[in-house]
């Protein structure tokens, strides 16, 4: 075997408490308590390449991304301003919604692209864009960022829907936003494990 073959090679079912470690550890920040540095090209690319690999059944990738960075940010942004102001918004809030994608350095949308007509559920399809859309998360704070999935209004919106490309059909499963903690992250409250769980 080349060495070039060797670096292809996966092993699976390898212990990694560390990982469970990093997903206990895990939690949502504020894009609007986010600011820079944000991924490097090769940490988005890492990123992009961990949300991929999603489960997935059927192998349809039932999902894209969109990636905002730079000044892609800003006519996103100016997508969201023309809409909320063609929806009889204040300028003031058209122009808060101008600047919504420049809270964090890195913005990726995932792109629900169930196909209807097929033997794998369109539910099935649709869940395989969450995970993705977790996984992203998850890379995002193993590199040492921190991220939030958010969809809100703009994710529904018509205007916005044509002028990011999304084609018919396709919907948004969420906008993640991605950059450095300005504070320490509070915890929050998570369930009591034995109010949610049941054995059969």
């Amino acid at each position: 075997m080349s060495e070039d073959s060797k670096s292809d090679v996966i092993e699976f079912n390898l212990p990694a408490p560390a990982a469970l470690d990093l997903l206990l550890s895990r939690r949502s920040g504020s894009a609007k308590a986010m600011d820079g540095p944000g991924p490097s090209k090769k940490q988005t690319a890492l990123i992009l390449k961990a949300g991929a690999r999603a489960p997935d059944h059927g192998k349809l990738f039932p999902w894209r991304f969109i990636v905002f960075e730079g000044k892609g940010r800003q006519r996103a942004g100016d997508i969201l301003a023309e809409a909320a102001l063609a929806d009889g918004e204040r300028p003031k809030q058209a122009e808060e919604e101008r600047a919504r994608f420049l809270r964090a350095p890195l913005v990726i949308a995932v792109i629900s692209a169930a196909r209807e007509q097929h033997k794998i559920p369109v539910w099935e399809q649709e869940l395989s864009a969450g995970a993705v859309c977790q996984n992203i998360l998850i890379a995002a704070h193993a590199l040492g960022f921190v991220g939030q999935w958010v969809t809100e209004w703009y994710a529904y919106h018509p205007a916005v829907k044509r002028g990011l490309g999304l084609q018919a059909g396709e919907r948004v499963a969420g906008f993640i936003y991605i950059g450095t903690a300005k504070d320490a992250l509070e915890e929050r409250p998570r369930p009591e494990m034995d109010k949610i769980v049941s054995r059969f």
